[in-house]
């Protein structure tokens, strides 16, 4: 029987290896801001949690137990501005990123159908696109939107770009989204990670954007950045209790279920903000040391008003300023990864330690 496999791109950091190779060459070694994985420790208050639940015998529950979901619901209220929600309007998920790439088929798309995904991009959003066969449109203007488009991507704090919507473009948005039919998911990984306030960047569940109606519109939101908790693989979604319904039960066929430990552990990292504000407080040192270090090379560094990155241009070539980082021992990722066109800028990450951080600040200032 002759089967068409799924035509995917390369994975790009494999494009890197060159570069990453110079880097290592440099005297002082490689110092890989690349990627945005958290290199500081999982907080005791959660690794105590999954500790104390390792007697994980029976099979967990896909919905989340109770608790996890009364969790969500209290901190979405709390942390995030969102009322009203109940157990119905939430579902946990193994890491954000499974839940992205598979979106556009638990929700039925294929060929024909548009996927929607900002101008620059994480590259997850057209992977999931890829994988149904559907037309991947790269846009912040609702307007440009097709008539076809059956899922909408916003995401704020942006991936690679930092960049954070307002209640009155996510409202826009999610208008738009709804003329057309489309469901609308927003990527809120990054919200407690805003470099203009102690308070989280705006949601899409926001009354000031839905009003009292969570129709077609849903959240995502990992653990990952805020707890560093990315080897743990824990995230959730709410919004539409319809959407999330749908995403349940295809989700228990597939088996697609948090481990009971993980899930315990999650109710410790919700209601904790202390550790939060501690690792927030982390990142804001961090990016204050290494943002005008970039721009005393010779770098602009456009909106990174949130998020783990800085988003840096010298106006050339994104993979010549690759190169330049790479002669200094510095890797980054070129603006290429995340379908800017032409691409000019790279994305740094602040996910490095402080010692790193500070030797990168040397290296880039010499």
């Amino acid at each position: 029987m002759s089967r068409s496999p799924l035509q995917l791109p390369d994975f790009p950091w494999d494009s890197l290896t060159a570069y990453s190779d110079r880097a290592r060459e440099h005297h002082g070694g490689m110092i890989d801001l690349s990627v945005g994985s958290p290199v500081d420790a999982t907080p005791v208050v959660i690794r105590d949690a999954l500790a104390a639940a390792t007697d994980a015998h029976a099979y967990p529950q896909t919905a989340g137990t109770p608790a996890l979901g009364e969790a969500i619901v209290e901190w979405f209220e709390r942390r995030r501005s969102v009322p009203g929600l109940t157990a119905a309007n939430v579902l946990p998920t193994i890491g954000s990123k499974e839940l992205i790439a598979l979106m556009p088929l638990i929700l039925g798309l294929g060929k024909g159908d548009v996927v929607v995904q900002p101008a620059v991009a994480y590259p997850t959003y057209a992977i999931g696109a890829a994988i149904v066969g559907s037309t991947v449109v790269a846009s912040d203007n609702p307007a440009d939107w097709p008539e076809n488009t059956r899922l909408v991507w916003v995401n704020s704090p942006g991936n690679p770009d930092g960049r954070v919507l307002s209640v009155d473009q996510l409202r826009a948005a999610v208008v738009r989204a709804r003329e057309l039919g489309a469901v609308i998911a927003g990527d809120e990984c990054y919200a407690e990670l805003s470099w203009q306030s102690e308070r989280p960047t705006p949601s899409i569940l926001d009354p000031r954007v839905i009003g009292d109606d969570r129709s077609s519109v849903l959240a995502l939101y990992s653990l990952s950045k805020q707890s560093n908790l990315a080897g743990y693989r824990a995230a959730f979604v709410a919004g539409c209790s319809s959407i999330i319904g749908e995403l349940l039960a295809v989700r228990k066929h597939l088996g697609l279920i948090p481990p009971a430990p993980v899930q315990q552990a999650m109710i410790a990292a919700l209601g904790d903000e202390t550790h939060v504000a501690a690792q927030r407080a982390v990142y804001r040192s961090r990016r204050a040391r290494l943002l005008p270090a970039v721009e005393a090379a010779g770098y602009r560094v456009d909106h990174s008003e949130g998020g783990l990155y800085l988003w840096a241009t010298s106006g050339r070539d994104s993979w010549s300023s690759v190169a330049e980082f790479a002669e200094r021992g510095i890797l980054v990722a070129p603006g290429t990864f995340y379908n800017e066109s032409p691409a000019q800028h790279v994305r740094i990450a602040l996910t490095a330690t402080d010692d790193d951080i500070d030797a990168a600040v040397a290296r880039l200032t010499l």
